[in-house]
Order: C-alpha cells, then structure tokens, then sequence
C-alpha cells in the first residue's frame, strides 16, 4: 500500500475499494452528509486515514464556486511593525471565517505596480486581493480590479475604484502638533520616516500643514531611515539647535535615539526636549517606556480590509477609512521650562 502512495496520490475510487462502499458514500463522508450510517462513515475515515487520502482542494472549490482563499501582496518587507500587526489582524480574520491566505512579498522588486501584482495574483486559487501598499507606486489612481476579483488597498489615500482603509498619517500628526503647542513650545521638530515610505511622507506632510495652520515657524525637517541610529544623528543635530524644546519623531526606534543623543549633549528630556514618537512600539522591548508615542490599531486595519474583501462585489462610491491613532502621554513630554 505504501508502495502506491508513492507512485501517485490517493483517488476517491481508492478508498471506496479499501472500505468496501460505493464512490458515492465516500463522497458524502467528505462532505458531512448525514446520509451515511455511522459504523459507515467511521470505516470510510479509517480507510482515508490508512491511505493518507486529502480531499481534493480544487474540486471542492469548484463545486463551492469559490476557494475561500484570499491573495495579499505585501509591498514591502513584512518584518516592520505596522505591517507585522496588520498580517496578524488579517490572519486572525481569515483563521475565525475559515479562510487561508497567499501571500506575496513584493519587498525585492524596485518599481512594483499594483496590475503587476494583481496580475501574478490573478492566476492563484484566490477570491479577492488585499494590497499593503506601504509606499507609491506609479498606476495607483489608474489601476482597476480584474473582473471577479475584488480589491481591497490598505493606503491612507483614496482610490478611484476599490475600497481603501489605512492609518490617519496626517491626523496623527496634527495631534502631536497639537500637543505640544498646547504644552506651550513655539514650534515643533520633526524628525521624518524613510523617504517614499507613504506613511512617513504623510506624517511629514502633516506636520508642515499643522503648524502652517498655526502660524508658526516650521523647521528644516531631517530625514531617518527609521533605525534607532538615523534617530541618534538626528537627536545630535538636534542638541545644537537652541529654539528646539520639541521633536516630533517619526517613528519609536528613531525616537530612542533622538532621546539617547539629547541627553549625550547634556539636554534634559523632557525638562529641555520635549519627544514624541509613533507607533507605541517600545513598551515591547524596554522595561521602562517612558517615549510619548501615537498607538495605531494595526490589526483593526489588517482586519477590516480582510472583512471588506471577502464581502464581495461593490458598488457605488469606494468606501475610504481612515483609522485615527492615540497618543499615548508619558514622561518625555512636558511644558518648557
């Protein structure tokens, strides 16, 4: 018996002669009929699992009319933390609904498009498409979704034609802003993401709106990479600037380092500086955070855009969600002294 496992795959007809039923009843054991005597059915399973016999995936799809599978193209790596909190939401989604995920990292590729993707997507045994476009791409307002194949973007922006759900980049930062005028600082710092991150190109922009708004001087911002060493260079620059009393960081690893340099140069934090960060990520690896963060439910994103996907076709205007973030006070921010 081992000996044809290994020639070729067990077939339904196989397990019908090891059990001594019909084609038909093994089957219905298959599909959960009721049909089926139990001393029956509890033979037809004995066989299978002697045989090794798996139900074959594609026929029930086909009998289904649909795979209960849905494609995700991550557009970069999936190791940074919002993208790791949003496969985790989309995950648990399709665990708890009976759906499985393909993914594909697009990390590698220079000038990824969203037809590219859907297009190697598009031959997979997927019902929809989730696209986690972490930074632009050259056909996002001229991409349309293959007929049949729904698509969902998590992106801050919206799109013409297919539903969006991403982060509120530019009201995290107006809520930052807002805090430490509020506090009493006359202007803000800004220390910015990667360049062609959306996320940090939004925050950027976000930043420089919020204080146009409120009038007030806006500084040379200094571009990250979003590493703790970017953020310790930046903080450097920062210490020998004498009107900085407040930084707002792209993200925590960056906020770190500013607050490490800061203090390497003799300026107090917060009793000088004042330094916030975003996505509340530090809490993780340090036993005392004390980084002013913007906390993003990444996985209400993840699963959202899950949700939406497998609701099928839709019709009308695209539905656009924006999810707000909150800060999250601590002790690196404090009115000047």
């Amino acid at each position: 018996m081992a000996e044809r496992n290994q020639r070729r795959s067990v077939s339904l007809a196989d397990v019908a002669r090891e059990a001594g039923v019909s084609a038909q009843t093994v089957s219905r054991v298959v599909h959960g009929s009721s049909a089926v005597q139990p001393r029956t059915a509890e033979r037809v399973r004995e066989a299978m699992e002697r045989l090794g016999y798996r139900p074959s995936f594609a026929a029930r799809s086909l009998r289904a009319g649909r795979y209960r599978a849905v494609g995700l193209a991550m557009f970069s790596g999936i190791t940074g933390t919002a993208n790791m909190y949003r496969l985790d939401g989309i995950a648990r989604a399709a665990t708890e609904a009976g759906h499985v995920l393909t993914l594909v990292e697009l990390g590698s590729e220079k000038r990824p498009t969203l037809s590219g993707a859907a297009e190697a997507m598009g031959a997979l045994p997927v019902d929809g498409l989730i696209f986690n476009l972490t930074r632009r791409v050259a056909d996002f307002e001229a991409y349309r979704a293959p007929a049949g194949l729904p698509t969902v973007i998590v992106t801050p922006f919206a799109h013409p034609t297919c539903p969006t759900v991403g982060n509120d980049e530019r009201g995290c930062s107006r809520t930052v802003v807002g805090r430490l005028l509020a506090l009493g600082h006359e202007t803000v710092f800004h220390v910015a993401g990667a360049s062609g991150s959306v996320a940090a190109d939004e925050r950027l922009e976000g930043w420089r709106e919020a204080l146009g708004e409120e009038g007030v001087d806006v500084p040379e911002a200094i571009r990250g990479d979003w590493t703790g060493a970017s953020g310790y260079e930046a903080g450097s620059r920062l210490a020998r600037e004498p009107g900085c009393t407040a930084v707002y960081v792209s993200n925590d690893a960056m906020a770190l380092g500013v607050v490490e340099a800061l203090r390497d140069a003799g300026r107090r934090v917060p009793e000088d500086v004042s330094v916030v960060g975003v996505d509340d990520s530090l809490s993780q690896v340090l036993p005392h955070d004390a980084i002013a963060s913007v906390r993003f439910d990444n996985r209400a994103v993840g699963r959202r855009a899950f949700e939406r996907v497998v609701a099928g076709a839709f019709d009308g205007e695209p539905e656009h969600v924006l999810v707000p973030g909150t800060l999250i006070e601590r002790a690196s921010i404090a009115p000047p002294s």
